[in-house]
């Protein structure tokens, strides 16, 4: 009975951080243009330039910036999807903090890049933090037996790798921060996670 309760829980986060996303967009889209990398980045999307004069908040306010609606809906299409079950699956509160840790960690990884390599290329997007839940999905089906929710390890793997591949052939695509997004949401989830018991 517990369990169909826990079950029946609306992800009032995974809803939450979806309204605020495109809220955020819908903003940005009513005062510019969201696919000009400029505009992007002046409201504060990550640049390598301007984070290096000190602003480092622009990793955490990059996650809720995107580049046009078919980059915000791709993204929100698959929190929505992926974000409900983790949230179920790990509780509201772990699953805010493995989504903000993940993106930013994602982030992170990404700023250091740039770093290495001198890339002035604009990063914005939800997809970092994205990443993370799927990359915690993977634990908390190995936790669980193999599956959490109808998904396996192996089929959130292939999804990991499959999104990476595309990312890989398609120009303007931030493979690092996927990569350190897909890692940190795993072992944050490795953190962070409990296994429910049946009751």
């Amino acid at each position: 009975m517990n369990v169909q309760t826990e079950q029946a829980k609306r992800p009032v986060i995974t809803i939450v951080l979806v309204i605020i996303n495109a809220a955020v967009w819908c903003i940005m889209e009513f005062f510019g243009d969201t696919q000009d990398g400029a505009f992007i980045a002046k409201y504060g999307g990550m640049y390598l330039e301007i984070i290096d004069t000190g602003e480092w908040y622009r990793l955490f306010i990059s996650m809720f910036l995107h580049f046009g609606a078919e980059h915000l809906a791709n993204n929100m299409i698959l929190l929505a999807a992926a974000g409900s079950k983790l949230e179920n699956a790990a509780g509201s509160f772990q699953y805010l903090v493995i989504y903000l840790g993940a993106g930013l960690l994602g982030n992170v990884l990404s700023l250091y890049h740039m770093f290495q390599t001198g890339d002035y290329a604009v990063s914005a997007g939800a997809s970092g933090a994205v990443f993370g839940i799927i990359g915690a999905l993977v634990w908390t089906a190995v936790r669980n037996k193999g599956s959490i929710e109808g998904l396996s390890v192996k089929g959130l793997l292939l999804m990991i790798a499959l999104c990476m591949y595309y990312g890989i052939t398609t120009a303007g695509v931030n493979n690092w921060a996927h990569a350190g997004g897909a890692a940190g949401g795993f072992f944050l989830c490795v953190l962070l996670y409990r296994k429910r018991q049946n009751a």
